[in-house]
């Protein structure tokens, strides 16, 4: 099995092709090269295009207008700007910081952030890299950001760096605990870890999105985005950046491009646990419009380039679900007064925790009470008859039940269809 599929499939393409440019490196040369490009876009543009949001959002609830003079009217280039003038600001460190360290962590939390990006499906097959623990892998990357800030306030030779560094390894670390809570309940509606299959299963409706599965995992998606607020230091947890208590948290000392470093892997960060949140339990690259989701499976089956088509309306899908949960979280940021440490750390340990728990558990109940109440485990659709896999040795024929479906022996027969590009079943044969 290959999982680099998005590099696979741009250095198949290259090697159809014979003009000059393309000719002068090796394929797979160019595709790590369009590889890194296309990932790295994903990682900066969130953070171009919400920065600006944040302020134009935060001017319209604060009755103001927020940025209106750099691009025009509605200032769209202000966040282009801000690096200009981030680029050419002196790069300090002060002379009681331990200087290595200090100049270190912003990678680390930056590098954390970006790697992340590798594991996000954002359509059928648009994946840098696939794998069937996916989503255990991007967890465990995203969360190595915590090292970063707590060198960056270890570093500084400052004692408010230090304070906001211990509050945010507290915070992030406990919180930590409910979002990998939440995160399970659709991984086991969804019965895998790899995030195609998971986003490939929620299509044929809206009904079939993960967040409808049951009354828990309905639940489960509140507790999910609240503790994502917390894990990427945003009001009303944003404890570990407190001006009135801590001047500027763990990154008081920093400036120019290394202060900003901490900024765009917040921002980015946001993006990807909203896009994680639209995989998991908002249908993923899937409308939630049968006739649409229909019509572009079977133009990506049955006309040239529909392939194309369909993974370019599945990131867009993608992208506007995640956009949504981004504005979200800016809207509550200006809506909702800080808390304390005590009350961050109170609401994640006294309520978050057991509500976490207790959704797990009756996530895990749920299929029981079914099968002894309807005698089914499911109110829709079977998961299993909406998952496609490709046919392996010793793989049970169709079931009678699903040779009288018409709609479900459609989708067994297609199992090989484009829907399962970027799925590692799909690739292991």
């Amino acid at each position: 099995m290959n999982p680099f599929l998005l590099a696979t499939s741009i250095e198949n393409w290259i090697d159809s092709v014979s003009f000059w440019p393309l000719s002068v490196l090796p394929a797979a040369v160019w595709a790590a090269i369009v590889h890194t490009t296309l990932v790295g876009l994903f990682f900066g543009l969130p953070a171009f295009v919400f920065i600006w949001a944040e302020r134009k959002v935060a001017g319209r609830i604060q009755d103001r207008l927020g940025p209106t003079r750099v691009g025009g009217r509605f200032g769209w280039l202000q966040s282009l700007a801000d690096g200009v003038k981030l680029i050419q600001k002196e790069d300090l460190a002060p002379n009681a910081a331990d200087v290595m360290l200090f100049r270190l962590a912003p990678y680390i939390v930056v590098i954390a952030a970006f790697s992340a990006f590798m594991f996000l499906p954002f359509s059928a097959g648009l994946v840098a890299v696939a794998m069937d623990a996916g989503l255990f892998i991007a967890l465990a990357v995203l969360s190595l950001e915590v090292l970063g800030i707590v060198l960056a306030g270890y570093a500084s030779g400052s004692k408010w760096s230090l304070f906001g560094g211990m509050r945010e390894a507290a915070q992030m670390v406990s919180y930590e605990v409910p979002l990998g809570i939440t995160v399970v309940i659709p991984v086991v509606v969804a019965g895998t870890l790899n995030l195609g299959e998971i986003g490939a299963l929620q299509s044929g409706g809206i009904q079939n999105w993960l967040i409808f599965s049951s009354p828990f995992a309905f639940l489960a998606f509140f507790v999910f985005f609240t503790v994502t607020l917390a894990s990427n230091k945003r009001a009303p947890f944003d404890l570990a950046e407190a001006e009135s208590e801590l001047v500027g948290g763990f990154h008081t000392e920093y400036s120019g491009m290394r202060w900003s470093f901490f900024f765009l892997a917040e921002y980015a960060s946001m993006f990807f646990v909203s896009a994680l949140g639209a995989l998991l339990f908002l249908g993923g690259w899937w409308t939630g419009i049968p006739p649409l989701d229909d019509w572009l499976l079977s133009t990506a089956q049955t006309s040239v380039g529909g392939d194309y088509l369909l993974r370019v309306f599945g990131l867009k899908v993608l992208m506007v679900k995640a956009a949504i949960l981004v504005f979200v979280q800016i809207w509550i940021r200006w809506t909702l007064p800080r808390l304390r440490i005590d009350q961050v750390m109170t609401t994640c340990l006294k309520y978050l925790v057991p509500m976490s728990c207790f959704l797990f558990l009756g996530a895990v109940m749920w299929p029981l009470i079914l099968a002894a109440a309807i005698g089914q485990t499911s109110i829709w659709s079977p998961v299993g008859d909406r998952m496609p896999r490709s046919p392996r040795s010793g793989e049970p024929q169709v079931s009678a039940e699903v040779e009288g479906d018409e709609t479900a022996m459609i989708r067994w027969n297609d199992r090989d269809s484009l829907v399962t590009a970027g799925l590692s079943t799909g690739e292991a044969e």
